[in-house]
């Protein structure tokens, strides 16, 4: 029997579609790999400049996202579908020489580490969406459904190797030989990318996936992102689950420095517990994405994709309430976390295969990023003045159990919406979202 039969019978794909999923995966793969690479050492950075301080970390971040968007906006505009991301990784592996160089040239700036923090925050956001961009633009939403989360395995394998590659490699080649590694990763993925492109190419698909059409620019101006996203009530409801989400995750990543510098003070030990349960959490995403998630969204619906992990989070939550301990917190990061990339990220995804083209890379690259990150800044603060104002850690881990609540529902909503409108598309060029949750 064939690898590619074998492949396709173990995960109930169909034998043509073994090559993109794999190539996709890939893709996956590499960008995942370099970042996990590198994310251990932020996370550090972030704890050696004060957790009191990690809000000011995360507002310039949300600033450097609203600087970056008008630079994408116009890259997006500009250039055909097929070199948008080539053009975007490109830019990015110049950056991650220049940090390279730099961390060569004076390795204890303190100012080059926390521009390297808020760099990568805002790097891996984009980075990430476009290549789901690109993904959601090659495959139908049927195709998506079924693919998908296979693909998103390769994001957890690499997720699951970088840290093993940062630990085994930072001795000798440095954190500055980590970003060249990373930057030369950024270039493989360009290769990738255009393989799949090719793939799409040879197969008979309908005009807006045609080769054609991905060869001519999306048009429009740098800012569409956000007036697609105002004028579509669908967007904003995908706007207002994203932002719920990254409250969430802010909560938990506060409360994870504060017990981290608590239980463990020595540096190094704090980069071994970040890279401990980066490798946990993506070994457990990694079984998920390949055997539970493609068979759950078509036997339960997307619903179960946008829901279950909410509804978990919020009982995790109300746990760490009552027992707030590094334990319990480890327990449910872990579980958040490893839901998030096996179930929340592929079934958020999905959400866009039924939106127009041109937002599949504007709108979308303007709510994973802007809005994420501005999320993260408004619930930074929120979460150092409950903090200071209750002086309780559980009152904190009650008002996130509230917001994991809100972002249950906000998902079910979403699924039922996203139902509707692939059940009666309109064409090309119509607010396809904005009309699809007015029906």
């Amino acid at each position: 029997m064939r690898l590619q039969t074998r492949i396709a019978r173990t995960f109930g794909i169909s034998e043509g579609e073994t090559r993109p999923v794999l190539t996709g995966a890939t893709l996956f793969f590499v960008m995942f790999a370099g970042y996990f690479m590198l994310r251990p050492v932020r996370e550090t950075m972030g704890v050696a400049g004060g957790v009191d301080n990690l809000q000011w970390l995360f507002t310039g971040t949300f600033l450097a996202t609203l600087a970056a968007m008008p630079l994408f906006g116009w890259i997006a505009s500009k250039a055909p579908r097929r070199r948008i991301l080539p053009w975007t990784f490109g830019f990015f592996a110049v950056n991650l020489a220049l940090f390279a160089i730099g961390f060569q040239r004076d390795p204890e700036n303190v100012w080059i580490a926390r521009t390297f923090y808020i760099w990568i925050s805002v790097f891996n956001l984009i980075a990430i969406s476009v290549i789901w961009s690109v993904c959601v633009d090659l495959f139908p939403s049927a195709q998506a459904k079924r693919l998908f989360a296979l693909m998103a395995a390769g994001a957890s394998l690499g997720g699951l190797v970088g840290p093993l590659l940062g630990i085994a490699l930072v001795g000798p080649i440095g954190h500055a030989g980590l970003l060249w590694l990373a930057a030369g990763l950024l270039l493989v993925g360009i290769g990738i990318a255009r393989h799949l492109q090719r793939w799409r190419d040879a197969q008979p698909v309908r005009d807006e996936l045609s080769a054609q059409a991905r060869a001519r620019p999306l048009g429009g101006h740098p800012f569409a992102g956000i007036t697609t996203v105002l004028r579509s009530p669908y967007l904003l409801g995908i706007s207002l689950f994203v932002l719920l989400l990254a409250s969430v995750s802010t909560f938990l990543y506060f409360e994870q420095a504060r017990l981290v510098e608590m239980k463990f003070p020595d540096r190094t030990d704090q980069t071994r517990v970040f890279g401990t349960i980066d490798a946990i959490v993506q070994s457990l995403t990694i079984l998920s994405q390949l055997f539970i998630t493609g068979r759950l969204v078509q036997r339960l619906g997307l619903a179960a994709l946008l829901v279950a992990v909410p509804v978990v989070t919020m009982l995790g939550f109300v746990w760490l309430a009552f027992a707030p301990t590094f334990a319990v917190l480890a327990v449910v990061m872990v579980v958040r976390r490893a839901g998030e990339y096996a179930f929340v990220r592929p079934g958020r995804e999905m959400l866009f295969t039924v939106v127009p083209t041109e937002a599949k890379y504007k709108a979308k690259n303007f709510i994973d990023s802007v809005v994420y990150r501005g999320a993260d800044a408004v619930s930074g603060w929120a979460k150092a003045l409950v903090d200071m104002l209750a002086q309780q850690p559980a009152i904190a881990a009650l008002l996130g159990a509230a917001i994991a609540l809100a972002w249950a529902l906000t998902g079910a909503g979403l699924a039922r919406a996203q139902a509707r409108v692939e059940k009666e598309p309109l064409p090309e060029g119509i607010d396809v979202a904005g009309e699809g949750l007015r029906r």
